[in-house]
This record gives structure tokens, sequence and C-alpha cells, in this order.
């Protein structure tokens, strides 16, 4: 039994700062790097690259609608054409700082708002899918798992990862709780844990109102922010190896 750990990085630009990429890079297997558009910045771009390199972790490219003010977690009124550009434009960035560190991008996972659109509206869906498949069939699309993400990629031909959130509370149609809801966010840590144990050995989550649905679990997002990010993911790593579930890069 295997699984992937990702997490959203290089989210920092000009001179604010988020979260502690460089604690929280050693204990994960995927960064996904923001791109510019929702977060990041072309110095932080290439200091994320060279340092997730250099830990030997996956690059994935993270891109987001542009929106630095509500940091991609805005709904947009945009056509499928403009979103295939604006994941291009974000691929087409990061791609170049991977070049000067003699690296590449292993995988891509939309941000936020576009993430959320995507899983919901199949128009979308088949923009960001076609958009990273022209930009290179090889890469790893990585979507929230039994939703449109998943099934629109496969359909262009990539080669799909079904991801489930350590934090996030589940509808029972499996998209995620809204944000603007109370407790859609896991913020007790033994609860969290139990959900990312239940949904990588059993393949199976409960939702918020108690119902068990099954979900396909290739990659676990954690998230870097927060006072106890650092904690929550150490902990996250220790059960699993406890439990026998090995942590392995996505492709690996």
């Amino acid at each position: 039994m295997k699984i992937d750990l990702n997490c959203d990085l290089g989210e920092a630009f000009g001179n604010y700062s988020f979260g502690g990429d460089q604690d929280i890079i050693p204990l994960i297997t995927s960064a996904n790097v923001a791109c510019g558009f929702h977060a990041g910045d072309w110095n932080v771009m290439h200091e994320t690259v060279k340092q997730a390199k250099e830990a030997n972790i996956g690059i994935g490219a993270h891109p987001g609608l542009p929106d630095l003010q509500g940091f991609g977690r805005r709904n947009m009124d945009i056509s499928p054409d403009e979103i295939y550009n604006i994941v291009t434009y974000q691929l087409g960035a990061l791609n170049s700082f991977c070049q000067i560190h003699d690296t590449r991008i292993n995988h891509v996972k939309p941000h936020g708002a576009l993430y959320q659109m995507g899983a919901r509206n199949k128009d979308i869906a088949h923009a960001i899918a076609q958009a990273v498949y022209d930009f290179d069939p090889e890469l790893i699309y990585v979507g929230l798992s039994n939703t449109l993400l998943i099934s629109e990629a496969e359909k262009v031909g990539l080669t799909a990862a079904s991801e489930v959130f350590a934090d996030r509370r589940y509808e029972e149609d499996g998209q995620l709780v809204s944000r603007k809801e109370p407790d859609a966010v896991l913020t007790d840590k033994d609860e969290a844990i139990n959900q990312v144990l239940k949904m990588v050995k059993d393949q199976q989550v409960v939702t918020k109102t108690g119902k068990v649905i099954d979900l396909k679990a290739d990659t676990i997002c954690v998230h870097g922010d927060g006072a106890n990010a650092l904690e929550f993911v150490r902990n996250i790593r220790e059960t699993l190896n406890k439990e026998g579930v090995s942590i392995t890069q996505l492709g690996g």
C-alpha cells in the first residue's frame, strides 16, 4: 500500500510570506508550486523549485485564477478558452524555472476556485485537462477524487492521480464542503488523522452528514500554513509509517 503526500508551496509574493516551506519540504513527496496568478512570484518560484529539487521531491505546477486579492479562491466568470490559456501560461512560467535548475515538472494540480469549478463543470474540467495534455502529455494530473477533474483528464489521455484532503470535510457527492461553511476544515488533529487512515486503507470517507462514501486515494493534500501545520504533517507521516503505508512520490 502506498500514498503520495502533496502540499501547496511557493505562495509568498513580494513582501508577503506564508507558511514554512523549507520545513515542510522534507516531510512531503510532491510540491505544488504556485505560478504567480493566485500567489507566488518569480523570486519565490525560483527558490521553491531549487529547494524541491534539492529534496528530490516531485515538482508540480499549481495554476490558479488571476486573483491575488482573493488568493484564487473566488469564482470568476471565465470562458473555457481563457482557462486553457491561463493554465498554459502558468505551466510555461514554472517550466522555465525547472529548466534552469535542470529538472522538470512532474505533475499539475489546479488551485482553489479553478479546482472547484473544474470539479463541477465539465467544460472547465476539459479546458484545464486539455491545456495540460497539450503542454506535455506525460504530466500527471492531480484532481479531486471521483469528480470531473479526474474523468476529463483521463478522457484526454492524461494519467490522473485522485486526490483526497487530510483536513477538509466532504459532501455526500464527494465534493469538498465550502470553506464558507462552518466546520469545513478539520481542526482536530486526531479526527483528521483518522480520516486519512480511512481514506488510504479503506478508500472511503465519512461525509459531514455521517454517510460513508467510496473514493480513490492516490495522493493526500496536507496544508503547510497554519500554526500547527508542521506538527500535523509529521503526525500524518508517522501514523502512515506505523500502519505500513509507503509514502511515495507520484509516478514513483
